[in-house]
């Protein structure tokens, strides 16, 4: 069983900065990509950053530029830095791994954490 735990969410005003982490535990070969997900309230689920296990990176167009994706391989855990933060970042913020053993893989989700930006 894999458990992704994920902490650093919080109240932080317009123009503030965060850090998520997302560690990952259980019985773990290795993990291939690692992602951001976040979700507004009446909105889908929408991808913010994913990281390879190499170390490549995408980001979604709204967050490009503020926010950084990065992860400790030996920790198995997955950053997100998040800087000049918006009202419209509020969100629940989720991590999900794609946990490989052998030559199979399966997708884990965290539970989310809260993420509000206001005056």
């Amino acid at each position: 069983q894999v458990q992704l735990v994920e902490s650093g969410g919080g109240l932080v005003k317009p123009g503030g900065s965060l850090r998520l982490s997302c560690a990952a535990s259980g019985s773990i070969d290795r993990i291939n990509t690692m992602r951001w997900f976040r979700q507004a309230p009446g909105k889908e689920r929408e991808l913010v950053a994913a990281i390879t296990s190499g170390g490549s990176t995408n980001y979604a167009d709204s967050v490009k530029g503020r926010f950084t994706i990065s992860r400790d391989n030996a920790k198995n855990t997955v950053y997100l830095q998040m800087n000049s933060l918006k009202p419209e970042d509020t969100a629940v913020y989720y991590c999900n791994a794609d946990v490989a053993w052998g030559r199979y893989e399966y997708r884990y989700w965290g539970q989310g954490t809260q993420v509000t930006v206001s005056s």
